[in-house]
C-alpha cells in the first residue's frame, strides 16, 4: 500500500468554514441553552472511543444557532478539543449540531479523504500530533488552533484503502456500541424489576442482609499494569459501570473481597457501587458488602438504586465525604416483598450474565481495534489479513 504525506489543510472541504473554531465564550453563554433545540458539542460529549455521547447534551434555538454558520456541524464532520481534553476526536452522525466555544471543526473533502479514515487517524498518530501541540501549564490548549490543525501532516493511502480501512475498524467499534446498549437495556431492566420488588414501605438494616468488609491500604506492597497476583482497587478513579474495569495487581492480601461481592466506594464520592467479579484487594476508599443470604445481584441493585441513602455522608464545602463501618451496617435500605425474595435473584442472576459477558467482549474488542489501528494506518498489515482477524473476534 503506497502512502502520500499532506497536511489536514490539504484534505479540508473547499468551503472556507471546513476548518474552524467555536464561539467565542462570551457568544453562547449558558443562559442561552434550552431544554430542546440543536444540540450544543462541548468536551465532556467526547468519550474515549470517539462516540459523541448524548446522554449530557445542552441545546440552544435553532435562530441562535443560525448565528454562528462557521460553527454548525454536520454529518461526517470531526470535533476536537482546543481546550482542555486535548487529543480527543468525535465523529458527528445524522444530526446536525453546533460547536462550543472550547472545540474546533474539520469538514473533510470527500473527494481527497473518507472522514472515518481521518478520524481513525487522529485516534491513533493524530492524537500525538495534537497533544504535541498543546500547552502543559495550567489548563492544557493549544495556543493557535486552527493554525496548528492546518498543519498537522497526514499519511494517506488511496481512497478506496482509505475506506476499507474504516470499514474494518468500524465494524469493531459497531459492535462495542451494540453490546453497550445491550448492556444499557439489561441494566435498565434489572433496575426496574428491582424497585418492583421493593418494599418502599419498610426498611432495614444494611446488615441484616450483609456483611461488610472495610479495604485497608497494603503497606510495603508493589503495583503493576500486567495481571499478575490479585486485582486491587482503592477509591473510585475508574471505577466502571461493571467489573471489570481499568485496575493494577497487587500480591497484597490484606483485605479482600470475592466474586459477586458488591464494591461500594466509602469516601468521597460515597455511594458508588460495583460487582467484583474475581477475587479483589480492596484499599482504603471501598468497602466490600457481601450477600448473607447468597443474593449477590439482588444486594448489588438495591444499592445501586439507594441514591438517597448516600446524601447524608457527601461532602459538605471543605469536608471529605466517607462513610465508616458502623453508619454502613445501621443503613436503611428497603426490605423485598416476601414473594420476591428468592425469585428477584432468579430473574437478576442471567441479565448479569449477558452484561458481564457483553462487557468482556468490549474489553477484547477494544484491544484487537487498538492493535490494529497502527498496523492499518502504517500499511504494515493488509486490509485482508484484518478482516481474517475481525472473523476470528466475531467467531
Amino acid at each position: 500500500m503506497s502512502l502520500k504525506t499532506v497536511t489536514i489543510a490539504e484534505i479540508a472541504a473547499p468551503d472556507k468554514r471546513s476548518i474552524a473554531i467555536g464561539p467565542f465564550g462570551s457568544s453562547l453563554k449558558a443562559d442561552l441553552y434550552v431544554p430542546s433545540g440543536v444540540p450544543v458539542v462541548r468536551g465532556q460529549n467526547i468519550k474515549e472511543g470517539g462516540e459523541l455521547d448524548e446522554s449530557d447534551l445542552v441545546f440552544v434555538e435553532p435562530e441562535t444557532a443560525a448565528r454562528f454558520p462557521a460553527c454548525l456541524l454536520n454529518e461526517g464532520d470531526l470535533v476536537f478539543p482546543h481546550r482542555g481534553a486535548i487529543g480527543r476526536v468525535g465523529i458527528v452522525g445524522k444530526r446536525q449540531m453546533l460547536l462550543s466555544s472550547s472545540m474546533m471543526k474539520l469538514t473533510v473533502d470527500p473527494l481527497k479523504a473518507d472522514p472515518r479514515f481521518v478520524f481513525y487517524y487522529f485516534r491513533g498518530p493524530g492524537q500525538n500530533e495534537l497533544l504535541m501541540r498543546a500547552s502543559t501549564v495550567g489548563t492544557p490548549g493549544i495556543g493557535q488552533p486552527l493554525t496548528s490543525l492546518r498543519g498537522i501532516p497526514i499519511q494517506i493511502p488511496e481512497l478506496d484503502q482509505q475506506r476499507a480501512i474504516a470499514e474494518v475498524l468500524s465494524a469493531l467499534d459497531d459492535k462495542i456500541a451494540a453490546n453497550k446498549k445491550l448492556v444499557q437495556v439489561a441494566d435498565d431492566l434489572g433496575a426496574s424489576l428491582t424497585r418492583n420488588a421493593l418494599d418502599s414501605s419498610e426498611s432495614i438494616a444494611l446488615s441484616t442482609i450483609a456483611d461488610i468488609v472495610m479495604g485497608s491500604s497494603p503497606l510495603g506492597t508493589s503495583f503493576n499494569e500486567v495481571g499478575e497476583g490479585t486485582v486491587f482497587y482503592q477509591g473510585v478513579r475508574d471505577f466502571g459501570f461493571r467489573f471489570p474495569c481499568n485496575r493494577v495487581w497487587t500480591t497484597a492480601a490484606a483485605k479482600l473481597a470475592r466474586s459477586g461481592d458488591t464494591l461500594l466506594s466509602v469516601r468521597a464520592p460515597v455511594g458508588r457501587v460495583n460487582l467484583a467479579t474475581e477475587k479483589t484487594c480492596i484499599g482504603r476508599g471501598v468497602a466490600s458488602v457481601r450477600s448473607s443470604s447468597g443474593r449477590p445481584f439482588t444486594l448489588f441493585h438495591i444499592l445501586k438504586d439507594s441514591h438517597e441513602a448516600w446524601a447524608p455522608f457527601e461532602a459538605e464545602g471543605t469536608v471529605f465525604g466517607s462513610i465508616n463501618k458502623g453508619q454502613l451496617a445501621s443503613l436503611r435500605v428497603p426490605r423485598l416483598k416476601p414473594e420476591y425474595e428468592d425469585q428477584l435473584e432468579a430473574m437478576l442472576a442471567p441479565m448479569e450474565r449477558v452484561i458481564g459477558s457483553a462487557l468482556r467482549e468490549n474489553t477484547n474488542l477494544a484491544a484487537t481495534r487498538d492493535a490494529l489501528l497502527p498496523q492499518l494506518m502504517s500499511g504494515k498489515l493488509r486490509v485482508k489479513d484484518a478482516e481474517k482477524v475481525l472473523e476470528g473476534t466475531a467467531a
